[in-house]
């Protein structure tokens, strides 16, 4: 997962949804997308063995105001946002278990 940061935040308002109280994983899904399907799966895997983490998986097609505000240019993408809502890791297709684990390490 990269570690690309724009110190940009997000908070419940703008993901319709409550952000997890250590940390929140955002994914970024479109309706007819496979690797969607499997990243979902991973994502609320790791959420569900760490305390404190959320799921979000936002429609892309649905936002596109925020698609485009964060340069959100294919699906899956996800980042990783620290108790705050700050994104402080990012990454586009789908990541694998470890590297999930690996980032949220970075926002925990």
């Amino acid at each position: 997962m990269d570690g690309r940061n724009g110190a940009q935040r997000l908070d419940a308002s703008q993901l319709g949804a409550e952000l997890g109280e250590r940390a929140t994983l955002v994914q970024f899904s479109s309706a007819f997308c496979q690797p969607c399907r499997a990243t979902r799966r991973t994502l609320v895997e790791v959420a569900g063995m760490v305390d404190g983490v959320a799921h979000i998986e936002i429609d892309a097609e649905a936002h596109l105001a925020l698609v485009r505000r964060l340069d959100i240019t294919k699906t899956p993408t996800v980042l990783v946002l620290d108790a705050d809502g700050e994104v402080v890791r990012r990454a586009s297709g789908q990541p694998r278990t470890v590297d999930v684990v690996a980032a949220l390490g970075h926002a925990i």
